[in-house]
C-alpha cells in the first residue's frame, strides 16, 4: 500500500496492487496544469482509494478526461479517461519511497522551448 497527498494535506488517498512506472506527459494541457512537465504512475480504480477529500476539487479538462487537484494549495493530483477504469496520479505526491522510475515520454512534441527530453 502506497500514500500520498498534496501540499497541505487537504487531499489524502492510498494505492493498492502494483504501481506501474511513471510516464512524463508533455503535452499543452499537462504544462499548463502543472507549470512544467506532468509525471504520473497508474492503478486501476478498485486500488485507489481517497482517504481524505476536504479540498479536492475536479476539473473536466477535456471531453474525455478530468482532472482532481486541491482547491486550497493547488496541487495537481489526478487525471482520469474516460471509461477506462483506472486513475493516473502525480508521482511526486507520493509518500516516501515509490519503487517506480520515469518509463517513458509522451507528447515530446508539444515540449516547451525552455528545455530539453533527455534520451
Amino acid at each position: 500500500m502506497k500514500t500520498g497527498s498534496c501540499l497541505c494535506g487537504g487531499v489524502t488517498y492510498e494505492l493498492g496492487g502494483p504501481l506501474r512506472n511513471s510516464v512524463a506527459c508533455h503535452c499543452t494541457q499537462c504544462r499548463k496544469t502543472s507549470g512544467h512537465y506532468w509525471s504520473a504512475t497508474q492503478v486501476p480504480n478498485d486500488q485507489f482509494h481517497i482517504t481524505r477529500d476536504a479540498t479536492l476539487a475536479w476539473y473536466q479538462s477535456s471531453a474525455t478526461a478530468r482532472r482532481g487537484f486541491c482547491n486550497t494549495c493547488g496541487a495537481s493530483l489526478f487525471w482520469q479517461l474516460n471509461g477506462e477504469g483506472a486513475t493516473s496520479v502525480a508521482s511526486g505526491t507520493l509518500d516516501g519511497p515509490t519503487g517506480i522510475i520515469t518509463d517513458r515520454h509522451i507528447f515530446v512534441e508539444d515540449k516547451g522551448d525552455y528545455y530539453q527530453v533527455e534520451g
